[in-house]
């Protein structure tokens, strides 16, 4: 399964709705991932927008890993609908975006 949490992955996607005044926030918390983290983290926001399935989330993973040619906070600021795809990626995978981020309020 995944290394990273859900909570963290949901904390990115709170952050991603509040993007105006937390983007510097954001930014590091993504930056203090470790790269295997950040992978996961993109492969995920990818499942949530149907760039993969749920079922391929290792192969978006390798994909996440071999392509990465941007720094991971920019490629994904700079994805228009962040938090959504975050939060549908989670639910694609069977985890609850929703008791997650209330578990984080």
């Amino acid at each position: 399964m995944l290394e990273i949490s859900a909570r963290k992955i949901a904390q990115v996607a709170m952050m991603g709705r509040e993007l105006n005044r937390a983007e510097g926030e954001l930014r590091a918390f993504i930056e203090r991932m470790s790269e295997d983290e950040q992978a996961e983290l993109v492969a995920v926001m990818w499942v949530g927008r149907e760039s993969f399935f749920a079922e391929d989330l290792a192969e978006a993973i390798a994909t996440a890993k071999s392509e990465a040619s941007t720094p991971c906070a920019d490629y994904l600021i700079g994805t228009p609908h962040l938090s959504d795809h975050l939060e549908n990626g989670l639910d694609a995978l069977g985890i609850s975006a929703e008791d997650v981020e209330n578990d984080l309020m």
